[in-house]
């Protein structure tokens, strides 16, 4: 699975690109910031694309709806990460949802304004097109593997990768704050509820990993990618 990690943003300031005002100045407009409780849509398909949000806070889920009208989870994005980025390739309208799952702020720039900014900062481009492709690989990735592994090895790989990119050494394990639920993980890795419950059980179970609701502790590493 490609990498997650927004390895390509080390010398852009992103708050101050989408918030230049500074939220702590209190000058902030309001469509320059925006607030949200949780379970509730930013935008929905085929919606004007004319936004691009940075996530102050909380947690987006980022989504679309198949011809039967089942959803699915394409994405879940954490603070600091950027969504509604193909509003940038000419699209006039949404092909996607966003939708809060928790209580969440959000920095707004206009695609207009973001556009100009676009043809002054070479970085810029470079943190865009770098961000749709890393997106476009791995949803490429996600449909080879629906197609070629097991469920539970599409679950175990995703952990390791989360892991490997959310996750923070501590000793010689990893920690991953904040974990996700089991059923966005079943979202995610195109499982059930159930399945993932069994499969991290048995995990914790062979002393590979602990895990509760609010974090996942990876006991080593290397055991993790092998039960794969």
């Amino acid at each position: 699975m490609p990498d997650q990690q927004l390895w390509y943003v080390e010398n852009i300031d992103l708050s101050n690109i989408f918030c230049p005002k500074k939220i702590g100045a209190g000058a902030l407009e309001a469509k320059d910031h925006l607030e949200f409780g949780a379970n509730q849509y930013i935008y929905l398909p085929e919606e004007p694309a004319r936004r691009i949000f940075l996530i102050s806070s909380g947690r987006i889920k980022i989504g679309t709806y198949g011809a039967d009208g089942k959803e699915v989870t394409k994405a879940i994005l954490n603070p600091g990460e950027v969504f509604g980025e193909l509003a940038l390739i000419s699209e006039d309208a949404r092909r996607d949802f966003a939708y809060t799952l928790e209580p969440t702020e959000l920095c707004v720039l206009e695609k207009e304004d973001l556009k100009d900014m676009l043809k002054e900062r070479n970085d810029l481009q470079l943190f865009f097109m770098r961000l749709i492709g890393s997106r476009t690989l791995q949803l490429e990735q996600r449909l080879e593997n629906l197609m070629f592994k097991t469920s539970r090895s599409r679950i175990v790989e995703f952990l390791h990768h989360l892991a490997e990119t959310r996750g923070r050494v501590v000793g010689y394990e990893r920690e991953v704050r904040n974990m996700l639920t089991h059923k966005e993980i079943a979202d995610l890795t195109g499982t059930s509820r159930q399945t993932v419950n069994a499969v991290l059980n048995d995990l914790r179970r062979q002393n590979i990993l602990t895990f509760d609701r609010k974090r996942m502790l990876v006991r080593d590493m290397e055991q993790l990618a092998a039960a794969a």
